[in-house]
């Protein structure tokens, strides 16, 4: 699980703020910033006050994770009043039902869920969302799970255009589609404007370098996970701990990342996927996420 880590407290931290704060920035990147609803921790508010925090703070979008059971009339309402907009759906039954499992009811479950995330992101004017296509394991197979993931995804695609939402899938800790080329390849077998690549930036530092999957996949991709990972921390305390490192201080390399999206010409979101907390961190967030996007 990731942790908080306080960003002014050591001197190398602070020589570190200093360099961002000194720093011109170098371009204007047309990528809009969004958060997932669940990092505006604001004690006693509501979906309207969560939703006004985190535009408050700078952000042009919010995440939402659906199925959920925060109420659609609120969340519409919420976005409205804000003006913010959702910048992706995550489909919540992807990992607990997923479309790769053996037993052919719960891959039934999760296309149900699936189905019903696209319906809701139609009614909120939602045009992305995240999908995890499936789950590798001692009883999944690798093939079993690229032919059965392949065939749902395939199956889901005319509720993908009917919704007007894409089904953006993710590159996760799955054990599945685990390098860039295999990714561009799944995409292009379903051969659908309506599929592309949902990704995350700091989950390929273990075992790869951003910009090369951002050159391989180009216009595949649809939206942006931002977080950070540390080598150091991963070898000195444990795979997880790689995580537990803020934003701009672990080994994504951004100026290299934000070249590469250059040249592909990404105008998308970039979604934070970090510790959340009160509105002053979601507006340290958002302040870091500029320097990060203009670096």
């Amino acid at each position: 699980m990731m942790t908080r880590r306080t960003f002014i407290g050591t001197s190398a931290a602070a020589l570190a703020a200093s360099a961002f704060a000194q720093e011109a920035p170098k371009k204007q990147r047309r990528i809009k910033k969004a958060v997932n609803l669940s990092m505006a921790q604001i004690k006693d508010a509501s979906v309207a006050d969560q939703f006004k925090a985190i535009k408050d703070a700078g952000f042009d979008g919010v995440e939402l994770n659906r199925p959920d059971a925060l109420p659609m009339d609120e969340l519409v309402k919420a976005r409205d009043q804000s003006g913010l907009a959702i910048a992706g759906i995550i489909c919540s039954t992807h990992w607990g039902k997923p479309l790769s499992h053996n037993d052919p009811a719960i891959r039934e479950q999760g296309m149900r869920g699936l189905k019903l995330a696209l319906q809701e992101a139609h009614e909120l004017g939602c045009e992305r969302m995240l999908l995890v296509p499936g789950v590798v394991n001692k009883e999944t197979s690798y093939a079993d799970a690229y032919s059965r993931s392949l065939a749902a995804i395939k199956e889901a695609v005319p509720f993908a255009e009917k919704a007007r939402c894409k089904i953006a899938i993710e590159n996760v800790w799955n054990q599945f589609l685990l390098s860039p080329l295999e990714a561009a390849r799944f995409v292009d077998e379903i051969g659908s404007p309506w599929v592309g690549w949902h990704f995350d930036i700091g989950n390929v530092i273990n075992y790869g370098w951003p910009e090369q999957w951002v050159r391989i996949l180009g216009k595949r991709i649809l939206n942006l996970h931002i977080k950070e990972f540390s080598r150091k921390q991963r070898d000195e305390q444990g795979l997880w701990k790689g995580f537990s490192v803020e934003l701009g201080e672990g080994d994504v390399g951004w100026p290299d990342v934000m070249k590469a999206l250059d040249e592909i010409g990404y105008e998308g979101f970039g979604i934070a996927e970090v510790p959340g907390g009160d509105a002053k961190r979601l507006k340290f967030l958002s302040e870091r996420m500029d320097q990060l996007f203009s670096s």
